[in-house]
């Protein structure tokens, strides 16, 4: 069975599914948990984070944390803190990343800095992230404090990745595997310690934790990957960005470094575009270049290989078959997204 996320040939990517029931079934049990956490908050401080949170999102980080958790002979019951945990970290960093990138909105609604101020942003992030090591060592068992240290190491790695994404920024090229390494770090740090975080407290051996770790891993890489395919072709509907928005941003994603990396006359021109302030007619042109270069579909097999990687790594370990078979659905769900 082939694990494409985009026809051969085509370079489109294909509609989103619809979302698996495990990620339903587990912000059923990680919303309740998330809002209790948010009321140890500083009063002053629950209205800009309610307000964040209001906007939705699907819990895939929280959701692999339950579903690792069943995988490993574990219930998910088990894992709700280091789901809520995990979801905690990632919103503190969506709070920050929304000030970096000078996004007004997310999700169709007012980002936290745009309606409240930068100040608040940035103390909210701070105190979601101090919470979420707050809500594993509530009680320090041994299993919460090495969820604890695997959260800790995650944190660490995105901090490292968005610096290298900014750094970035200021240079003219980058390669395909230095892009590679800073997505490892900021996207699939924290995915990979979701799952392991799972395992971990469903009462896995290091071994197991280590082989979901590394699935989540894998499919952080691939969710970046589609996600830098959607910065450049995305339809703006369903985005909710402009056409090209990471071509105007001149962000150097990994369609930018691959483009780099063959050392062409496109690569050179690119080059010179991303060196001066670019209008919508010079994203057109970027676009075309992208397109006439095969760098679509290059990008995309990069993401079918870090799927495949991703699905292996299950295939290592001993696993309960049907959360196993919600693991393989996650992924392929959140790896053929369309925003």
């Amino acid at each position: 069975m082939t694990t494409s996320l985009v026809p051969p040939g085509t370079g489109r990517t294909p509609a989103a599914p619809r979302a698996p029931h495990a990620l339903a079934r587990a912000s059923s049990l990680v919303v309740p948990a998330l809002d209790a956490a948010v009321e140890r908050l500083d009063p002053s401080l629950h209205e800009p984070v309610r307000h964040h949170l209001a906007g939705g999102g699907k819990h895939v980080r929280g959701g692999l944390a339950l579903v690792a958790a069943a995988a490993v002979g574990g219930t998910e019951g088990e894992a709700v803190p280091g789901a809520v945990a995990v979801e905690l970290v990632h919103n503190y960093s969506l709070l920050h990343d929304d000030i970096i990138d000078g996004d007004r909105e997310r999700r169709h609604r007012p980002t936290v800095w745009a309606r409240f101020g930068e100040g608040v942003a940035i103390v909210a992030g701070d105190a979601l992230a101090a919470l979420a090591i707050q809500v594993l060592l509530d009680a320090p068992t041994p299993a919460r404090m090495e969820a604890a240290r695997r959260l800790a190491d995650a944190n660490q790695a995105m901090i490292s990745g968005q610096s290298a994404d900014m750094a970035f920024e200021a240079r003219a090229r980058v390669t395909v595997e230095e892009c590679l390494a800073m997505e490892r770090d900021k996207t699939g740090a924290l995915l990979s310690a979701a799952c392991a975080i799972g395992a971990v407290l469903g009462g896995a051996d290091g071994a197991t934790a280590e082989a979901l770790g590394e699935y989540g891993e894998h499919l952080g890489i691939a969710f970046q990957a589609v996600d830098d395919l959607l910065g450049v072709w995305g339809d703006p509907s369903s985005t909710g960005k402009p056409v090209g928005a990471d071509l105007l941003a001149r962000k150097k994603t990994l369609p930018i470094a691959v483009a780099f990396e063959r050392g062409d006359a496109v690569a050179d021109e690119l080059a010179s575009i991303f060196s001066r302030a670019s209008d919508q007619s010079e994203v057109e042109r970027a676009t075309l270049l992208l397109e006439r270069a095969g760098v679509r579909d290059a990008v995309a097999a990069i993401a079918d290989e870090h799927l495949r990687q991703g699905l292996g790594a299950l295939d290592r370990v001993e696993l309960a078959d049907k959360p196993k078979e919600e693991l393989v659905e996650v992924a392929r769900y959140v790896t053929a997204r369309d925003r």
